[in-house]
């Protein structure tokens, strides 16, 4: 334990707590204070039992003397699954195996049974949300931030192609430290992209490779760089008539590294938002508003982007991150190197055009 992380578990006991004195004493850091009136030391303890450190306190007539200790520690507790999420949990599972099934060709109505048809995109998209959403999970666990478990949402497979409007998991308590920020935000797109490729890897070596038709219907996906290397690599010498129909699980593979690209955006409290004010503290307001206006002309390849920016604009309201305690400890190379991994992620998936129609 260092004297940030101290005063950060001090920084919580804010209107439980006034402290007087902070000191070091073998090892171990000291402080020295009163309870707040309306305070007692439950309250302190409460708080206290949850974090990283071993802490002690002793009381002597209204002098309250808390002593922490020792390092990091992994608190990992096993959920109590909500009624709520398993329920929407479950009818995302039933939304995008309807959607899957829809993409095959299957006609539930007539033949119910042909929804396992959508068995392939639906266990490969959701095995890729699930995985983000319990990346940031996982490090918010670590770190001994409050989050719930993810929040899946079911969305009309008739209207919305894919089934779903994807998940989220929702942060309860503030995040103190600049490496868990970054940490918490990183863990997700990484997990998601590490699930993705394989998933597009398989999918593209099972799809179908067809003669493009002058009066064909339907959408058109846009090519990452990362989505014409794999193509190169597993369909190499493709004549310009010719393309490729994505099996199911490829097209989930596609939408999972979509999903992490606008996740990586560094806007606000996305995850690039967390991870580029991290790295970058103050100077990030710049990032993200160079990253919003960008996406200005981005609309003129594709209206997706107009959306996406609305959305930003509707939920966030702001492109700035909320500012955390510790924003200048400087990080780690070990945390640096993480966000670098992080933006060759955002490189490597990004699609100027992710949706378009023929001509």
């Amino acid at each position: 334990m260092n004297e940030a992380q101290f005063r950060q578990t001090l920084a919580k006991l804010d209107g439980e707590f006034l402290l007087k004195q902070i000191g070091q004493s073998n090892g171990s850091w000291i402080a020295v204070g009163n309870l707040f009136s309306g305070s007692d030391l439950s309250d302190i303890q409460r708080v206290l039992k949850n974090e990283p450190f071993d802490y002690t306190i002793s009381k002597e007539n209204d002098v309250i003397t808390i002593t922490g200790s020792g390092e990091d520690k992994v608190i990992l507790r096993i959920p109590k699954i909500p009624k709520l999420h398993l329920g929407l949990f479950l009818a995302t599972i039933l939304t995008t195996l309807i959607a899957g099934a829809m993409m095959e060709g299957a006609n539930i109505f007539s033949n119910p049974i042909e929804i396992t048809k959508g068995i392939p995109f639906s266990f490969t998209l959701l095995l890729i949300l699930g995985c983000h959403e319990f990346g940031h999970y996982y490090y918010a666990m670590k770190h001994n931030v409050d989050a719930t478990l993810p929040y899946f949402i079911p969305a009309p497979p008739f209207l919305f192609l894919i089934g779903t409007f994807g998940a989220f998991i929702k942060i309860k308590s503030p995040i103190y430290r600049r490496d868990a920020l970054l940490q918490i935000g990183a863990a997700g797109p990484i997990a998601g992209f590490i699930i993705a490729v394989p998933a597009l890897i398989i999918g593209l070596m099972i799809s179908t490779v067809v003669t493009v038709d002058s009066e064909q219907v339907g959408i058109i996906l846009g090519d990452s760089i990362l989505m014409k290397i794999l193509t190169a690599l597993i369909h190499p010498g493709l004549p310009d008539n010719m393309d490729i129909l994505l099996h199911p699980m490829a097209f989930a593979g596609w939408i999972g590294l979509l999903v992490t690209m606008l996740n990586l955006l560094p806007i606000g409290q996305l995850d690039g938002g967390h991870i580029a004010y991290a790295m970058l503290g103050d100077k990030h307001k710049i990032v993200a508003k160079a990253a919003f206006l960008a996406l200005i002309p981005l609309s003129f390849l594709s209206l997706n982007w107009l959306v996406w920016g609305i959305l930003i604009l509707v939920l966030m309201r702001t492109t700035k991150h909320p500012p955390i305690q510790d924003i200048r400890t400087p990080l780690s190379k070990e945390n640096m190197y993480v966000g670098y991994v992080c933006l060759v992620i955002f490189l490597l998936c990004f699609i100027p055009a992710p949706f378009q129609t023929p001509q």
